[in-house]
């Protein structure tokens, strides 16, 4: 396999360019928006095909170049489900591959610096792509973006040491020079996740960091929720009147699970999962239409505008993906559920698990 690190000052973050050597088909992660030029230089004199531009999280301190891949060399963008980006063309969970040629990379779910951190993990375990959720010595911050301590220590502990020892560690940034560890020095070396600290201890670490504002978070995520689109200038969106909807960052139309539980018989509920998701551990709000993503454009178009539609899936990915499908196809009245059937069943609203019409 032919693989590349590359870095931007600036911003000290890693790029990484994995391909197949014989197929020509590549992979770059964590792409940097002023780097574009740069790794289309690498991508063209090595002869590759881009086929997959991934981002680990939803980036606070650079502009992300997924959509300036996805425009230039039709590269399919991938960014976690979780991590709330509507724009982005595969959304991934926990176990998903990403193939490219006869390699891929598997999904693995590690949130706590932001809710939507992956890493993806070489198929022979021997390289992880940890974003910022372990660092050389470190680990990114947990004071926003949804950041939490435990569950970051969690998702490190509970499953990137239990990699192999020798696995090689590719992190998002290093500030001091170093490009790579492995799960082994990290476990033993780590002042933060690693020398036998336990989760309290961890915890106390982060709650006294005193870090900076990070002074491009305002431009990056804004711009980074839109895969590195810049913002469409003017008002922003109303408060459509049907139903107390908030845009988020992405310019995705939500309601809580709050208000849909109170109005289940006053709106469509469209759940975009796969059946046997809508059977599986969450299960599904009792009256939603099964409509895979897959095949929501169709469905969409033979619908009627008039009624409220609210989307449903696991997190809020798929379904923020469908809500703003709906807003181009002209429905003024729609919204994703935030957090999707995870926030649902964490406040023990009813949940069926028969099969949806």
């Amino acid at each position: 396999m032919l693989f590349r690190q590359l870095f931007d000052p600036e911003s000290s973050t890693y790029t990484y360019l994995l391909a197949d050597a014989t197929t020509r088909e590549a992979i770059l992660i964590d792409p940097v928006l002023e780097q574009v030029e740069r790794d289309l230089d690498v991508i063209q004199g090595l002869g590759l095909k881009l086929v997959y531009a991934l981002d680990t999280h939803v980036h606070a301190d650079h502009v992300t170049a997924l959509g300036a891949l996805r425009e230039r060399l039709g590269a399919r963008t991938v960014v976690s489900e979780r991590a709330g980006v509507g724009c982005a063309d595969v959304l991934v969970k926990e176990g998903n591959a990403i193939r490219f040629g006869a390699h891929h990379v598997t999904v693995l779910e590690t949130p706590g610096h932001t809710s939507g951190c992956v890493t993806y993990v070489t198929g022979d375990r021997a390289m992880a792509f940890t974003g910022d959720a372990l660092l050389i010595r470190g680990c990114g911050r947990t004071d926003f973006q949804e950041g939490d301590a435990h569950q970051l220590f969690r998702s490190v502990h509970g499953k990137l040491f239990t990699l192999p020892d020798e696995a090689a560690i590719y992190p998002a940034h290093d500030y001091h020079g170093r490009t790579m560890t492995t799960v082994d020095e990290e476990r033993r070396l780590n002042p933060r996740l690693g020398e036998g600290k336990t989760c309290d201890a961890f915890v106390e670490i982060m709650g006294k960091l005193a870090l900076a504002y990070p002074k491009k978070i305002d431009v990056a995520l804004p711009r980074n929720a839109r895969c590195g689109s810049e913002l469409v200038s003017g008002e922003p969106p109303e408060v459509r009147p049907w139903a107390p909807v908030a845009v988020s960052l992405g310019g995705i139309p939500e309601v809580l699970p709050e208000w849909v539980a109170a109005h289940v018989g006053d709106v469509r509920l469209i759940d975009v999962r796969e059946p046997d998701e809508l059977r599986g551990e969450l299960g599904h709000i009792a009256g939603a239409a099964c409509v895979p993503l897959a095949t929501l454009m169709s469905v969409l178009e033979a619908t009627p505008r008039e009624r409220p539609l609210v989307f449903v899936c696991r997190s809020g990915g798929r379904s923020g993906k469908a809500a703003l499908v709906a807003a181009g196809l002209g429905f003024a009245q729609a919204a994703s559920m935030h957090g999707g059937m995870i926030a649902w069943n964490q406040q023990h609203y009813p949940v069926t698990r028969q099969a949806a019409t």
